[in-house]
């Protein structure tokens, strides 16, 4: 039962845990069928749709009033190598000012191994969401999150009155090492929040009545130049001896080796390497293109390591760069 008369403004705050929505995003845009990224601007319209429908106000009075994205971020220092990754970054930037977001960021850290990896960005952004509900009085907290280390903020907000929709999405993808990955929803979150929705069921499953607003959560596809190759692809791969490939040897100037581009897949691909079997590369590791504008027989330059974690061992290629002449 709604406890928001008609006249009532829904005052909604919306958080982002940013690597997330970061994997979402990839995993929508590289290895799902729809190869398109998720509209900011739709999603959060679908927001507002969710909220009416959920506590039964009126569409008009609902409105986001505030929206928080957080998540670590490179220095300067770690992306002088990749211009093209900055670029991107700035990219996105621009997208969630275009959509109002506040962006919140903390420097990456380098473990003992040389990862980097987020620290203390969780405790912001709950930090941030109680704050801010308790000065702002939000009626309905959105958590763009999957992450069991939010059931501290969830009951918090609720203490206060403030109900907590979840947005969040399960799914498979594979990381930059080749290696198939799952992310799965905390299962206590989705218990403590007053309304879970589940995006990955929406999305496949056609729910009736949602289809337009599915549609429109996706930006314009882009259409891979890769899908009129697939029949190349395929005799090469499968050893049809009436494709005849003109492929070069491959060879190797300061620790950088130069050769083309064997196969595409979702997200991945594999570069032409006779001494070493091929190499394995995955989207992220591009440094001035994006994968929908790879075609395969293109010539790269890139750096390879072994990869234990690939099966059967291999190598992966750790910076990819696009020859502009191929």
């Amino acid at each position: 039962m709604s406890t928001f008369s008609n006249s009532d403004m829904v005052r909604i705050g919306v958080f982002y845990d940013g690597q997330y929505f970061y994997k979402v995003s990839n995993y929508y845009n590289y290895e799902h069928q729809r190869k398109a990224r998720i509209s900011i601007s739709a999603l959060h319209e679908f927001v507002r749709d969710e909220v009416s429908i959920k506590i039964g106000a009126e569409r008009s009075l609902c409105q986001i009033v505030d929206t928080h994205y957080f998540r670590g971020r490179f220095r300067m220092r770690d992306f002088m190598e990749s211009k093209q990754k900055l670029s991107n970054e700035r990219a996105f930037d621009e997208v969630l000012m275009d959509a109002n977001v506040v962006t919140h960021y903390l420097p990456l850290k380098q473990d003992k191994d040389g990862k980097f990896q987020e620290k203390g960005i969780d405790v912001w952004l709950a930090l941030e969401a109680y704050e801010l509900a308790t000065l702002k009085k939000f009626d309905i907290v959105v958590l763009v999150a999957c992450d069991g280390d939010y059931v501290p903020l969830v009951r918090k907000l609720n203490t206060i009155g403030t109900r907590v929709m979840l947005i969040s999405w399960d799914f498979t993808y594979k990381d930059a090492q080749g290696k198939d990955c799952e992310t799965r929803t905390s299962q206590q979150l989705l218990e403590e929040v007053a309304f879970p929705i589940a995006m990955h069921e929406i999305i496949d499953n056609r729910i009736k009545g949602k289809e337009a607003s599915i549609v429109n959560l996706f930006l314009p596809q882009r259409i891979s130049k890769t899908d009129t190759r697939q029949r190349i692809e395929h005799e090469y791969l499968f050893g049809d001896e009436s494709y005849g490939g003109d492929y070069c040897d491959n060879y190797v100037e300061n620790n950088t080796t130069t050769s083309v581009i064997l196969s595409l897949h979702d997200g991945y691909g594999f570069i032409e390497d006779r001494a070493t079997n091929n190499v394995f590369f995955h989207f992220s590791s591009l440094q001035n293109k994006d994968f929908s504008e790879l075609e395969k027989g293109m010539v790269v330059h890139y750096t390879k390591k072994a990869n234990p974690d690939l099966e059967k061992g291999g190598f992966l290629a750790t910076e990819v760069w696009v020859d502009d002449a191929s």
